[in-house]
């Protein structure tokens, strides 16, 4: 069976590519593919064949293990998102007709085991567990799904008949997993909307009315999106991509066009945040990416789909730069475009994507400037106050602090523009405090302990303040083609040390800098300009300034991970840094 005779039998045995088709405008009987989707295809196949020889060695086939035919993670524990994952890519590989291991029926063994351990895995009430933080979790079940669903689809659609077996397995998980969902609770907000995706699936192979009961029970609280297109949780790299790829699976499966909108406000506002690399701001993140190297690739379903969709030439052409900058890790893809014939149509012709501009995301206490290769990220809110790009050459933090009573950590609450100009700002008070009056001493609370031995009031609220010492920063961004000035003015108490820290990203050089004495992969500008080189590109930063080698000043956050350039001094200071 050649590729396009499978990709029908696919679409004529799973409805939901029927639906999928439809909502294109395309036709069931025969999805044309681009030969530019045919080549991403073909290498995510082979990339899938070249993993499944190490999968399977580290499946569980030791017979009388509690955890039979399950995968472990690098801790040795067992999971079902993990084993979730080798039946999606078992279902590839066994269903793919330029699979190597097409038909192959050494799979079906393991793929039995697998199922073996996940309906084990799974609890009475449908749910499982993620073992590193969430028991008899819906919405990690629900993350299963994701993968177990094209998977289903696949080898339901297959001919081979000893994978009947699997598929009456994986029926059960779903209907036992489809009761949990309809009734579990949730933690977060993009986990809403997973287990509505999750449901949405379930639904679209066994109907249930309760299911869909259950979606529009979420729905009624309306999708989190702010006015500048972001998401609550504003998870640039992990959690909006998640949540696009949810509502348009209930938009598709449930017949929702409303839930288009949303994601197209979320995948317009990311265009913004992408770095001339191809990697996406993350330092505005209120999850676990926040700081993190940030690829765009869980985003490439959702703009393949709606580029496809809407015709849209902008989407289309961030589809294809994430081919470009990020194709090692679209192998999680490979299940919907084998499932979804009608995603492996030619894409729009590209439109220009931004690269020229600069934006304020106010929801987001973040400005955004990009001018070409060159890009900067200003931030309020947030203790890296500025961030910056030259290609791959990173300049992932600038971070102030003085060593006021050790709250001196600079984060500006708001970001201020005026005339083109952006201006963080930080005002801090040192008191200290007098005795406590006779009354409050009478009243006897002060010296009151509680039971784990510490005094149950803190009395400082009660003092009176004296001595108070004044700290103010501001800190004003300038740019011009693509070269900023950062001006950092500090007033108020006299003599407080400061340090202002430049962390680079590793894997590059440091010229005109000097070592900080033991402190590892820490350096003193002392003056003129310093540089930062990775390949042929290069940041130019300073003039600098280094009055002291105080640099791991009393309450500011430990040194960033990485390469640390440092500008120091004493109040009242001013000084205006460079960047370009």
């Amino acid at each position: 069976m050649n590729r396009r005779n499978f990709l029908k039998a696919s679409a004529s045995a799973a409805g939901l590519t029927v639906i999928g088709l439809k909502a294109f405008g395309a036709s069931a009987a025969s999805p044309r593919a681009s030969a530019e989707s045919d080549s991403v295809l073909r290498e995510l196949i082979r990339s899938n064949d070249e993993s499944i020889p190490d999968q399977l060695a580290q499946q569980e086939r030791r017979g009388g293990h509690r955890w039979l035919g399950g995968m472990p993670d690098r801790n040795g524990i067992f999971s079902a998102r993990g084993t979730a994952g080798l039946v999606s890519s078992l279902a590839c590989a066994a269903c793919s007709p330029e699979s190597k291991f097409f038909r192959s029926a050494d799979f079906v063994d393991s793929l039995q085991l697998a199922m073996r351990y996940l309906l084990v895995a799974q609890h009475d009430d449908g749910t499982t567990d993620l073992p590193e933080t969430n028991f008899h979790s819906p919405p990690d079940t629900a993350f299963c799904l994701e993968a177990l669903f094209p998977a289903y689809l696949l080898l339901h659609a297959s001919p081979q008949r000893d994978l009947s077996a699997v598929t009456a397995e994986l029926a059960k998980f779903f209907i036992k997993a489809g009761d949990g969902l309809a009734t579990g609770g949730v933690h977060t907000p993009n986990h809403r909307w997973v287990v509505c995706g999750g449901l949405a699936s379930i639904n679209s192979l066994f109907p249930n009315p309760k299911y869909v009961a259950r979606i529009e029970e979420w729905l009624a609280e309306t999708v989190d999106i702010d006015p500048d297109g972001q998401f609550t949780e504003k998870s640039t790299s992990v959690y909006s991509p998640v949540v696009d790829r949810a509502l348009l699976t209930v938009a598709r499966l449930l017949d929702r066009p409303d839930l288009f909108e949303a994601v197209r406000r979320n995948l317009e506002m990311t265009l913004y945040y992408v770095h001339p690399d191809g990697e996406v701001v993350t330092e505005a993140s209120r999850r676990q990416d926040r700081y993190q190297r940030g690829s765009m690739a869980r985003y490439y379903y959702s703009y393949r789909y709606l580029a496809l969709r809407d015709g849209n030439g902008r989407f289309a052409a961030m589809t294809r730069q994430i081919e470009r900058t990020a194709r090692q890790q679209l192998g999680g893809e490979l299940a919907a475009l084998l499932t979804q014939p009608e995603m492996l149509r030619e894409l729009p012709t590209d439109a220009p994507l931004p690269t020229d501009y600069a934006k304020v995301f106010s929801y987001s206490n973040l400005a955004r400037i990009r001018r070409g290769k060159v890009s900067g990220t200003v931030l309020a809110a947030n203790t890296t106050l500025f961030s910056f790009r030259n290609g791959a050459a990173a300049l992932e933090a600038l971070r102030l602090a003085g060593a006021f009573f050790g709250k001196g950590q600079f984060m500006s609450d708001v970001l201020e523009v005026r005339d083109d100009r952006f201006l963080l700002r930080q005002q801090l008070e040192g008191p200290y405090f007098q005795p406590l009056t006779k009354e409050l001493i009478a009243s006897g609370e002060h010296v009151r302990m509680a039971p784990n031995g510490t005094l149950a009031v803190d009395s400082r609220a009660a003092r009176a303040r004296s001595n108070i010492q004044k700290y103010e920063a501001v800190v004003e961004v300038t740019e011009v083609a693509g070269k900023f000035t950062l001006e950092i003015s500090i007033s108020g108490t006299d003599d407080v040390p400061v340090a202002i820290e430049l962390a680079f990203r590793y894997g590059g050089k440091l010229e005109g800098v000097e070592p900080v004495a033991g402190v590892k992969d820490a350096f003193l500008l002392r003056s003129g300009l310093g540089r930062y080189v990775l390949g042929e590109e290069a940041i130019e930063f300073g003039p600098g300034y280094a009055e002291n080698s105080y640099t791991q000043v009393r309450g500011a956050l430990p040194k960033w991970d990485g390469l640390s350039v440092y500008l120091t001094g004493v109040t009242p200071f001013h000084t205006a840094i460079h960047i370009s």
